[in-house]
Formats: structure tokens, C-alpha cells, sequence
């Protein structure tokens, strides 16, 4: 499963982006966090999540919090 840190957070809008291992950013939507609270994430958090292709491109879905 793929790993990256959370690059930047739009609360107010429901959405964030992960930049993974290889600097690629992932966009990814409130809904695809799993145990955890999406209004609780913090930039700079470590996460694994799954890679979705999107036609807007990179996506990640299934984002989990890396225990560190």
C-alpha cells in the first residue's frame, strides 16, 4: 500500500492532497478516510491509502494514518 504525508487540507471544503514517496500529489475527498476524523488531520501527517486514477488525475482512496 502506498505511503505519503499530507501535503495540504481544505477543512472547509471536505478535501486535502497526499504527496506520496515520489513527490506525485494525490488528491483525496472526506469520504475516503477511514478511522479517523477527516476535521482532525493535520498537514504533514503520515498516511497509506490506495491509488485511484481519476480523469483529473491522481486520486487516493482507503487513506489511513500511519501509526508512528
Amino acid at each position: 500500500m502506498p505511503s505519503g504525508t499530507i501535503a495540504r487540507l481544505l477543512i472547509d471544503k471536505g478535501f486535502g492532497f497526499i504527496r506520496d514517496e515520489s513527490g506525485v500529489e494525490h488528491f483525496f475527498h472526506r469520504s475516503a478516510v477511514r478511522g479517523a476524523v477527516f476535521e482532525l488531520l493535520r498537514e504533514g501527517q503520515r498516511v497509506e491509502f490506495v491509488e485511484e486514477e481519476s480523469q483529473k488525475g491522481p486520486r487516493a482512496g482507503d487513506v489511513r494514518l500511519v501509526d508512528n
